[in-house]
């Protein structure tokens, strides 16, 4: 009984590490998120990290940009260029809404067309992979 508790916990823990895919709207894998913020391109290299603190780095380490508790989306100079609502919609600065992002992870344009999936990511992180920073 204990062994197999083991295995199971192992197996969760394992699942739990494993990088998310970001994929293309018609279901292509363009990158990953790592759960420790690591965004990485189809080929697994490395563009960007996303910090426990929400700051937003390149590839170089250099700060691109900030997400704020309240889902506040600032660039280096900490001006604001947009938001991400806690039901996924996502404004720019001045509150047009750019896109949804829904709880199973599927990314759509303002006009509700599927332009990608992020199952399993934060929609912060998801909303500067899509809308905000071109890493």
């Amino acid at each position: 009984m204990k062994k197999t508790a083991l295995i199971i916990i192992a197996l969760v823990s394992i699942t739990n590490l494993k990088a998310q895919t970001i994929e293309s709207g018609s279901r292509n894998t363009i990158g990953y998120i790592k759960p420790d913020g690591t965004i990485e391109n189809s080929s697994r290299s490395t563009l960007g990290y996303i910090k426990n603190d929400g700051t937003i780095e390149d590839k170089s380490r250099n700060t691109i940009g900030y997400i704020k508790n309240d889902g506040t989306i600032e660039n280096k100079s900490r001006s604001t260029v947009g938001y991400v609502k806690k039901d996924g919609t996502v404004e720019n600065s001045s509150h047009t809404t750019l896109g949804y992002i829904k709880d199973d992870g599927t990314v759509e344009n303002a006009s509700r067309s599927t332009i990608g999936y992020a199952r399993g990511v934060k929609k912060e992180w998801a909303a500067v992979v899509y809308f905000f920073f071109n890493l």
